[in-house]
């Protein structure tokens, strides 16, 4: 059995300025390393995001350059902790751009990728709207990542709400699923909490939710980074400012739920 360890949760409030995105989240990750944490989280697009309009500027690099990615792949070097960078705009050979999560290794190693499958085209109250089809790709593939806790399954934002991807991953032995997100404020108000316990319960994982908060443009996150463990409970909530929050997680609570409640097992 792994392993207790420390989970932090990265909550910033990006704009358009990447370098000063960078290095807001540089600090963060430090507080979080100097507050012993093992895996340090980071929202989706956390190094750069502005919507105005249809208009989204997210930063996009292709993979190897990307200025964010080289950054925090030296961090995590650096200090010799586990880094998942929220989510970044990667430019495809193709010139289309994929919404990104990767895991980092304490040697600055890209152990995973994933590509964010389901897009949030929505048309909400109000005149609210958002297109993220206009400005990404879709990827198709659920993703694994292998750290010393055991295997955690990637996922951004808007996949939240296809409990199905969740599921398929805590059959493949996921035992933890990272949620990057910069979820819209006037969905989070109404559903964020009530999602993400959902696909702890359903899944019997640790669920680590690193949210954006506040404006970007004429867009809103709703912010509260939630940690939540198998059975359900909040143990973290990071309310809507920026910072830090940090868990203790126990494997051992994945074995616990699951062998209360086995429905994993009684899929048919």
């Amino acid at each position: 059995m792994a392993k207790p360890f420390k989970v932090a949760l990265v909550q910033n409030q990006p704009g358009s300025d990447m370098d000063a995105n960078i290095a807001e989240c540089d600090g963060l990750v430090r507080e979080a390393h100097a507050r012993g944490a093992d895996l340090v989280c980071l929202p989706e697009l956390f190094s750069c995001l502005q919507i105005i309009g249809r208009t989204w500027s997210v930063g996009a690099h292709p993979e190897d350059s990307h200025p964010a990615l080289r950054h925090f792949r030296d961090l995590a070097t650096e200090l010799g902790t586990w880094i998942q960078p929220g989510s970044l705009a990667v430019e495809m050979p193709s010139g289309k751009l994929r919404n990104r999560a990767v895991m980092l290794d304490p040697a600055g190693n890209l152990v995973a990728r994933y590509d964010k499958v389901h897009m949030f085209d929505v048309d909400l109250a109000d005149g609210e709207s958002y297109r993220e089809s206009d400005v990404f790709e879709a990827g198709d593939e659920a993703v694994l990542a292998p750290t010393p806790w055991g295997l955690v399954g990637l996922t951004v934002c808007y996949d939240l709400r296809f409990a199905y991807l969740y599921r398929s991953l805590a059959q493949a032995g996921a035992s933890y699923l990272t949620v990057p997100a910069a979820f819209a404020r006037t969905t989070g108000k109404a559903h964020w909490h009530v999602l993400v316990r959902s696909r702890a319960i359903e899944t019997g994982c640790y669920v680590f939710a690193a949210c954006q908060w506040g404006a970007h443009g004429e867009a809103e996150s709703y912010g509260h980074s939630l940690v939540v463990a198998p059975w359900g409970e909040v143990l973290a909530d990071g309310g809507e400012q920026g910072g830090v929050v940090i868990a203790d997680v126990d494997p051992a609570k994945v074995d616990d739920a699951r062998a209360m409640v086995p429905a994993l097992r009684h899929d048919r």
